[in-house]
């Protein structure tokens, strides 16, 4: 009998020993998806439950399947949302090879180049509800500097904030001065990561110019390229605060995007529809899990070395 009692911490001990390397690694992300899977995965599962029934937030579900999905079809105001979602995801790429030219011109040593890169960093510091709030004074219409501007070129002001054709164009254009600051940043990491001895080669062999950027640099700074696309996309996707601070999805209705539809509808005044919402939710997800997966599916392939 003691050797059974000895014998049996023993095992224990050496079943541990020997699968120790590969439990390890899950005891410590133990924690981190624990949190993933309350605060992620639960609330996505509850959304998609959620989008089959009509409810006000109060009362009893009503079961209605894929009666709030049937209703988007013929949804004009959800098709305005989306397409003020695709003119947000095409015009906001543009903050990556912007941030990417004023990186390069800051990743220099001249006098006074720190007060440049504070000046250029300044935005991405800033909340995008003050963001919000200092374009809408910009595009004010009487008083605003973008207004005036127009008024002295033309002879007649213009409100951006005001016309249904250019309003979102307007908001693009707010959300885009700090997310080309975001981007900079993430290029100046990467310059700073950049071979000199390959740019030295590269001149030797006559590189200069784009020719050197675009073989000899941009190779070079595809992780910070990977990560600026990455956080643009989704930035573009789940642009809410500033068309609510902004303009409140007006006028008419032709300045909303899927997120802020979403909250339209579920809870703001005019709507309290949690399951209308949670559809819409369960879309903008879909259309952002397409983006998500290809982002994945490349890192995956880096990985690989394929």
């Amino acid at each position: 009998m003691a050797e059974v009692a000895v014998s049996a911490p023993a095992a224990s001990a050496s079943w541990w020993r020997a699968n120790q390397r590969r439990l390890a690694p899950w005891l410590f992300l133990a924690p981190g998806l624990l949190m993933f899977l309350v605060y992620v995965i639960a609330p996505i599962v509850q959304s998609i439950w959620l989008s089959f029934y009509d409810w006000d937030g109060l009362g009893a579900k009503t079961w209605i399947g894929w009666g709030n999905y049937t209703e988007l079809v013929d949804d004009q105001n959800f098709y305005i949302s989306l397409k003020n979602n695709v003119i947000w995801l095409v015009l906001y790429m543009l903050a990556v090879p912007a941030g990417l030219f004023i990186a390069i011109f800051l990743n220099q040593t001249v006098f006074g180049i720190r007060v440049y890169k504070s000046l250029f960093f300044f935005p991405f510091v800033i909340s995008q509800v003050v963001v919000g709030l200092m374009f809408s004074w910009f595009y004010a219409p009487n008083f605003g500097l973008f207004y005036k501007l127009i008024e002295w070129l033309t002879g007649t002001g213009f409100a951006p904030l005001a016309d249904p054709y250019w309003v979102t164009y307007a908001i693009v254009a707010a959300g885009l001065w700090p997310q080309i600051a975001y981007c900079m940043i993430l290029y100046l990491t990467g310059l700073n990561n950049v071979s000199p001895d390959q740019i030295e080669a590269a001149r030797l062999d006559g590189a200069k110019g784009w020719r050197l950027l675009w073989y000899v640099i941009l190779p070079q700074l595809r992780p910070a390229t990977f990560i600026a696309v990455v956080v643009t996309v989704i930035g573009a996707l789940r642009s809410f605060d500033l068309v609510s601070i902004m303009t409140d999805g007006g006028p008419f209705g032709s300045s909303r995007v899927l997120s802020f539809y979403m909250y339209e509808q579920a809870l703001s005044e005019y709507g309290y529809r949690m399951g209308y919402g949670a559809a819409i939710a369960v879309i903008l997800f879909l259309i952002m899990m397409v983006f998500i997966s290809g982002f994945i599916w490349k890192m995956v392939q880096d990985e690989r070395g394929i």
